[in-house]
């Protein structure tokens, strides 16, 4: 996955980019030559961070749709020969789930790139999986041929086939032509998905890792070895010692906590934080104190996880450190302090966007926390970061915060939201934004009519105008 450039949050590219809602509405009113140049881009180099997470596809087909864009540049993308070079998924799958939307919204163009993608692209799983979504059933049965002449009919060709309709996220092809009247192609279909149920079969009934009966030093030295092949599995390793351990292998848990090797040592301290043990909260300063970097992300995370009055009380005594667990004790006091707390959470969010700037990772829990408490004078950083952050799923953090805190919400940023590519933005902004703009008004009956839109955001605008609804 290449590392994307993200403009500037004040031009049209960079809020495309992070898919705010700002970015419709100035596309709309831009140069529309302007408007698809900034579009195709955003498609054909997806901005996102994390694309399994965050959203674009349904926001960029509707915008396609509102500037009645031409597909010339993303069938040329998907085409070209650089499909061949590089196969990895992410170069073309913002572009095919766009395509998906747009065959939805009954755009026969989108359907038929999308077909011929699934039949000679390399990333033809993925097309194959929106036209299983969107396509009739003599359209997927013409592509069985050429999804099939993939896979060489040989024992790897046909291992391979099995592996490809195992992993299918959309079944409904395979189970199609596993019925074909053509009968080379439904014997072959069905062959691999016997096989594909027969691997299945076979990786649950041999389990690797430990057994009933282990003790606990075996579950230190499997942690252990997984650390050094590079596998982390200090997580499922303090499971298994819930399992195994009893009151008389404390002490032999708490010295593999203070000075154990890395695997052991991480293990016994998650274990000991999910335990609720009384010394875990000495043993995790330690660690933070003379541990690897692994220890000290270990002691973090099993710090965090923590539910009891003593860690948050411990809290408040270390968030002004100026280290992990520091931080992390600014983000336990976001989701778990008091109204004592919200300066403490205050100063944590303030300072974590003056060091590490609007898309740190720690400001995820710390802007929920605002919103939680209720800390008014949060709202110009929240404002700050909902502008600025490339995660449109920080930006709905914001948003959400912002509506607990901000009474300007509803006339300002909760307008745009009903533009933006979250969902759960657009719920948000559903619920709070100001009717008395009559774009607003003619925004949420188009979302309340749009089959694409969530279920979710329709009850949300339901609630606004049903006959029980408030009046603004």
């Amino acid at each position: 996955m290449f590392d994307p450039f993200i403009a500037p949050s004040g031009t049209l590219l960079g809020l495309l980019q992070r898919g705010r809602g700002d970015g419709t509405l100035h596309a709309l009113t831009a140069p529309r030559a302007e408007a698809l140049a900034a579009l195709n881009q955003c498609v054909l180099r997806d901005p996102r961070e994390d694309w399994q997470v965050e959203n674009r596809s349904l926001y960029y087909a509707r915008l396609y749709l509102d500037l009645h864009g031409e597909l010339d540049t993303i069938a040329a993308h998907l085409f070209g020969p650089e499909d061949v070079l590089d196969t990895d998924e992410s170069r073309t799958g913002l572009a095919l789930a766009v395509l998906g939307h747009l065959a939805a919204y009954g755009r026969l163009d989108a359907l038929e790139l999308l077909r011929r993608y699934a039949a000679t692209g390399s990333n033809w799983a993925w097309a194959l999986d929106e036209l299983a979504l969107r396509d009739d059933d003599a359209g997927l049965r013409a592509l069985a041929a050429p999804v099939l002449a993939r896979f060489a009919a040989d024992a790897e060709g046909d291992a391979e086939l099995a592996a490809a309709v195992r992993d299918a996220f959309e079944p409904r092809p395979w189970r199609l032509w596993a019925e074909d009247a053509r009968e080379s192609i439904a014997t072959r279909v069905r062959a691999a998905q016997e096989a594909g149920c027969f691997d299945r079969w076979q990786r649950q009934m041999q389990p690797t890792g430990p057994r009933p009966g282990w003790s606990v030093r075996a579950v230190f030295e499997w942690a252990q070895q997984g650390m050094d092949r590079g596998a982390a599995l200090h997580v499922p390793a303090a499971r298994c010692l819930v399992a195994v351990a009893g009151p008389e292998d404390r002490p032999e848990i708490l010295q593999a906590a203070r000075a154990g090797m890395d695997g052991a040592r991480c293990t016994a301290l998650r274990y000991l934080a999910d335990s609720n043990d009384p010394d875990t909260l000495d043993l995790i300063e330690a660690a933070v104190a003379d541990g690897t970097s692994v220890v000290v992300e270990a002691a973090v995370d099993a710090f965090e996880r923590m539910r009891s009055v003593a860690a948050v009380d411990r809290a408040r005594r270390w968030a002004q450190r100026p280290d992990a667990l520091g931080a992390a004790a600014g983000r336990m006091l976001a989701c778990r302090g008091g109204a004592r707390d919200k300066d403490l959470v205050l100063d944590a969010l303030r300072e974590t966007v003056r060091g590490e700037g609007p898309d740190a990772a720690t400001l995820w829990t710390l802007v929920d926390g605002a919103g939680r408490l209720g800390i008014a004078c949060a709202a110009p950083v929240l404002r700050h970061i909902y502008r600025e952050t490339a995660s449109s799923h920080l930006r709905g953090s914001a948003a959400r915060a912002l509506a607990a805190t901000d009474p300007s919400f509803a006339t300002g940023f909760a307008v745009e939201c009903l533009w933006d590519c979250e969902e759960t933005t657009r719920e948000v902004a559903a619920r709070h934004a100001e009717t008395g703009d009559a774009r607003v008004v003619e925004r949420l009956r188009r979302l309340a009519a749009d089959p694409a839109e969530e279920a979710e955001v329709q009850t949300a605008v339901r609630s606004r105008f049903g006959p029980d609804a408030a009046a603004d």
